[in-house]
């Protein structure tokens, strides 16, 4: 018997051994795969970018152009970004207000452009952070017990009985911008020490950003104190 044999291997199968050739193939994919995954997050940024100012070149070229003589990359975009600012400094005054309202009953009036105004309103309003979209981050056991989702606390109500409920949106991975809405009891509703930021990279990340610590379930609102622990 020969002493030299491998007893793991089966007899009659020759042990390949990696050579050379065999460990510079290896190295060498494992280079290649590791600059793609480097370069790749930079080439998509700049991709994206130039698309966003060509937008917005398009738009403004046309008319600046033949005023300078001559054509400036990026200047759309700054002349956008102008607009935008005094746009919002117009809305945000007393007949900037008025005039946004006029033109928001005057779309009402519209069937198919009253949906999609209101509803890109109601997801801007909430990504925003404002008060009236979300509040707090939070914990509730949804599909199932011990099993914890996150939610953004974005109103309350109260049953006919006096209950209180939360509203929670339950946004879907990695668009933050779709989900749905639940009615949880105050009860059965957590508070979480995640920011708004922090949620929304845990969502859009599918998990891979959390924090080091959470607590699920750690703190159990009850109906005196559910209150103000999640309205901080």
């Amino acid at each position: 018997m020969n002493n030299s044999q491998n007893p793991a291997q089966p007899a009659g199968i020759p042990v390949r051994k990696t050579g050379l050739w065999q460990k510079w193939k290896i190295s060498l994919r494992n280079k290649i795969l590791a600059g793609i995954i480097a370069l790749t997050p930079a080439i998509l940024t700049i991709y994206f970018i130039k698309i966003f100012i060509t937008f917005f070149d398009n738009i403004v070229s046309p008319v600046l152009d033949p005023l300078i003589g001559f054509h400036i990359p990026g200047l759309g975009l700054i002349v956008a970004i102008v607009f935008i600012y005094l746009l919002g400094l117009f809305i945000t005054n007393i007949l900037g207000k008025s005039l946004l309202l006029t033109f928001e009953k005057w779309v009402n009036h519209i069937p198919v452009v009253r949906s999609i105004y209101s509803t890109t309103k109601q997801v801007l309003n909430a990504v925003s952070f404002s008060k009236s979209g979300f509040e707090k981050v939070v914990f509730i056991e949804y599909p199932r017990k011990n099993i914890w989702t996150i939610g953004f606390l974005t109103g309350e109500t109260k049953n006919h009985d006096g209950k209180r409920f939360y509203s929670i949106f339950l946004p879907t991975t990695p668009n933050p911008t779709s989900g749905w809405v639940l009615f949880v009891p105050e009860d059965e509703v957590f508070p979480s020490e995640m920011s708004i930021e922090q949620g929304l990279k845990a969502v859009i990340s599918a998990g891979a950003i959390l924090p080091t610590e959470v607590n699920f379930g750690a703190t159990i609102p009850t109906k005196s104190s559910a209150p103000d622990s999640l309205s901080e």
